[in-house]
């Protein structure tokens, strides 16, 4: 298991321009040959707009992009002809296939605060895709079979504890709360890439905690 802490990730965005970004992989104008994937996973981003603040028009190509909003709403519009309002729980996937432009914004009076995961997907190529899911629930995980990926949304009480997939790679980002797993403890922003998982236990500390766990069978 290996665990990277919130304070280690690059930042990076355009705070004069209302964007923060905090990048847990190697991203943009930051390239770290060490830290280029896990698995499938080659980004995991946590963006924080102001009002008003956003992504312009651009382009993605041979990605799977999962979109978790945390906080406040996220304006999604792409090429594909969707746009849609994004709201704090719901789940976003764009598949980008052979290539899609989109954009992204916040068009609400307060904070927006979204994560971002980029996937690989076995095949490159193909149609883009979109799917919005309101509201996702625990019990339910979400199938991202182009990349071979299940997520899980863990929110858990205090002292409750919840099962990590067994799998070839697991990758675990803290969203809220304190929780252990594995005997070490991890705090909002803090995320452990498990290769091999096996009879591993989340245990929220203190209070209340949400946790995004992706389990892989291979990458």
């Amino acid at each position: 298991m290996d665990v990277r802490r919130s304070g280690d990730r690059y930042r990076g965005g355009e705070p004069a321009s209302g964007i923060e970004s905090l990048h847990a992989f190697s991203f943009g104008p930051h390239y770290d040959p060490d830290n280029l994937r896990f698995g499938p996973v080659i980004a995991c981003n946590e963006e924080h707009l102001a009002p008003g603040a956003g992504f312009d028009e651009h382009t993605h190509s041979h990605t799977e992009i999962v979109t978790w909003v945390v906080e406040g709403t996220l304006t999604h519009r792409d090429s594909a002809g969707h746009e849609t309002v994004v709201n704090a729980g719901d789940l976003q996937r764009l598949s980008a296939g052979g290539g899609v432009r989109h954009v992204e914004r916040n068009d609400g009076s307060s904070r927006l605060v979204f994560l971002q995961m980029w996937l690989a997907p076995t095949a490159a190529g193909g149609d883009p895709s979109y799917e919005i899911v309101r509201g996702i629930a625990d019990s339910t995980p979400y199938a991202v079979p182009a990349a071979g990926g299940l997520l899980h949304v863990r929110r858990l009480r205090p002292a409750e504890r919840a099962g990590v997939p067994e799998a070839a790679y697991v990758y675990v980002h803290v969203v809220r709360g304190e929780v252990r797993l594995g005997g070490t403890e991890l705090a909002p922003g803090d995320s452990a890439r498990i290769t091999g998982a096996a009879a591993l236990e989340l245990e929220a500390l203190r209070g209340w905690a949400e946790v995004l766990v992706w389990e892989f069978a291979g990458g």
